[in-house]
């Protein structure tokens, strides 16, 4: 009997941690990135169009922009509409029309449009930082026009 109670002495004595049994697993952590792109613009701005002087001969030229940032590894094209008067024609609200073009190259040869070999493709981002590209315009010479604002409104797109 004294070793019975000499073995309970023992295991009272024993620290309760000792005795306490665990189990374990594997918690799975899960995400899908999706593949993304925005953009944004800033306008094409010729500035003065002058029939009689400069533009009876030169053509009129201008500069704007289109930025996109894209998921990382993501190729897109950018395309441009013929605009909000057709044929790319700015209007000054009174029924006249500007005629402009809007190309993929500063040397203005590569029209920029909305479909097939007229979008611009981009390569798939190396990161997720913002990317410009430019947006070359001109006002072709020689068009007969009344004084006043002109503009247009053209969507640009991005797919991706």
């Amino acid at each position: 009997m004294r070793s019975v109670l000499l073995r309970l002495a023992v295991v009272a004595v024993l620290p309760v941690h000792a005795l306490a049994q665990s189990a374990s697993t594997q918690l799975r952590v899960t995400t899908t990135v999706v593949k993304n792109c925005t953009i944004t613009s800033t306008d094409v701005s010729f500035g003065s169009y002058d029939p009689v002087g400069a533009n009876r001969t030169a053509p009129l030229d201008g500069i704007g922009s289109l930025t996109i940032t894209c998921t990382t590894g993501t190729g897109a094209t950018l395309g441009l509409d013929t605009g909000g008067n057709g044929n790319r024609r700015m209007n000054n609200g009174s029924g006249v029309y500007l005629s402009y073009e809007l190309y993929k190259d500063g040397g203005r040869t590569q029209v920029w449009g909305n479909s097939g070999g007229t979008l611009l493709t981009v390569v798939p981002a190396p990161t997720v930082q913002p990317r410009t590209f430019t947006v070359y315009g001109r006002v072709a010479p020689t068009q007969d026009v009344s004084p006043g604002s002109y503009s247009d409104q053209v969507v640009a797109t991005v797919n991706f």
